[in-house]
């Protein structure tokens, strides 16, 4: 029996390369917040379902103009850098961290301030059309237990993590756990607080959240794949983030970060590990073999990464990749943004950047991708990366969907331009409502 169904224009995924259309559709979503199933004009029950729809006042039919889309999935964010959104993103990132998001971060020992912080950030993802998000918190857990409060009751998906950062050369004083029993204390007494709520609507994981690999001793980095291991929870980090990043870790380990989280047992199918600018074609074997995720954060990499993340040669060869907004790394939550950046900085790698250099010596060949790609990170690939039955419009997948009012156009345009211009055009003013499992938790 169904408890909604919308019925209007959709788009989903079909796959990496491909969006479907669904024209007038029927999406029947169960009490549970389920799509029961998804019904077109010529389906037998369509008139039915329909019918039955309007008399039991169940239905949300979409207003002219307007498109259903799966729910986006970020899977990079740091929630307590809200704040500083779009500040200092000329600064190298050693002095970034150290000079803004460190002092920031620490302000998260008062719980009134996360509060404050972390209600109008959840507001502000839902708002941005945000469904999921996988998140780093600070190493407060009192302060990370608020975000996992504000996800439930404003109705987010959230993957919350309790940030491990104990390495004295790399972290000061003021902001960092003080020894690896604090740390690996912390990190559990999190997991059990979180798991001990009770979430009858499955909202919140808690993860496993070493901050990365410089900011870590060994002995953290061993016990954090020992408790991810035993509680069998996901892993968020940062993998080959930067040139700064990627050699202080060659200097202290004699190896690339990718084989150090590996050697810890940081690499696993529930991991996800943003960047990747600097993965050598070892590196990606590596996480393809353990089908780690990649969170590919295109704004983010522009300032910080050194470099463009190979998307479209990283899912030839089969790694599981999705999008993530990295704020405040990336100046907006907005997945749109990111969404448009992905496809621009795949064709600026394929293109090159050095005019002084011939043109077939610039680029990399057969980088770009297209919006129907970066569409399937935002959606589709991010939830496979968490093992989420979310991202498509589909039966068996959860109700995590957003309304979308289309830009006017002056004179007929196919499926193909609507969806085009969705994803080019869209803007917080233009995501008219969204639902997760099935309930309405944002409406403009």
């Amino acid at each position: 029996m169904e408890s909604l169904v919308i019925r209007g224009n959709a788009f989903t995924a079909q796959d990496q390369y491909h969006v479907q259309n669904l024209t007038d559709c029927l999406v029947c979503i169960d009490p549970d917040g389920w799509v029961d199933r998804v019904l077109l004009p010529a389906d037998r029950d369509y008139s039915r379902v329909l019918t039955a729809a309007r008399q039991h006042h169940q239905l949300r039919e979409l207003a002219q103009g307007e498109y259903l889309l799966p729910g986006f999935v970020d899977l990079h964010v740091h929630a307590p850098q809200w704040p500083q959104a779009g500040l200092a993103l000329d600064r190298p990132l050693a002095d970034w961290l150290n000079v803004y998001t460190f002092p920031l971060e620490a302000r998260f020992s008062d719980c009134s301030f996360a509060r404050k912080v972390y209600a109008d950030f959840v507001r502000t993802l839902l708002a941005h059309g945000t469904t999921t998000a996988m998140m780093f918190g600070t190493i407060h857990v009192d302060a990370n237990l608020v975000l996992v409060d504000e996800c439930q009751q404003q109705g987010l998906r959230g993957y919350v993590g309790q940030v491990t950062m104990d390495n004295p050369d790399q972290t000061p004083d003021y902001y960092r756990d003080h020894s690896v029993k604090e740390a690996l204390t912390a990190s559990e007494r999190f997991i059990q607080r979180v798991q001990a709520i009770p979430d009858p609507n499955d909202l919140v994981t808690p993860v496993i959240t070493p901050r990365f690999v410089p900011s870590c001793t060994d002995a953290a980095l061993a016990g954090l794949g020992r408790l991810a291991a035993k509680y069998d929870l996901p892993i968020q980090s940062h993998v080959s983030e930067s040139n700064w990043e990627s050699q202080y870790t060659i200097d202290r380990f004699g190896m690339h970060d990718a084989e150090v989280l590996d050697h810890f047992g940081l690499l696993t199918p529930r991991a996800v590990m943003a960047h990747g600018t600097q993965l050598t074609t070892g590196d990606m074997e590596l996480l393809k073999q353990h089908q780690t995720t990649i969170a590919h954060c295109p704004i983010s990499n522009i300032y910080f990464g050194n470099g463009v993340l190979p998307v479209q040669r990283l899912l030839k060869m089969g790694n599981k990749v999705g999008l993530g907004s990295d704020i405040s790394g990336g100046y907006t939550p907005s997945l749109y943004h990111n969404i448009r950046q992905a496809v621009k900085s795949s064709r600026m790698l394929t293109d090159g950047v050095d005019s002084r250099r011939p043109a077939e010596q610039r680029g990399v060949a057969n980088s770009q991708i297209t919006a129907a790609t970066a569409f399937y990170l935002a959606t589709a690939g991010g939830a496979q990366a968490l093992h989420l039955a979310a991202g498509r419009i589909a039966a068996g997948y959860r109700a995590d969907l957003q309304v979308v009012q289309a830009h006017r156009t002056w004179g007929r345009s196919s499926a193909a331009d609507v969806f085009e211009r969705l994803m080019y055009q869209t803007e917080t003013a233009d995501i008219k409502g969204v639902y997760v499992n099935g309930r309405l938790v944002y409406e403009n």
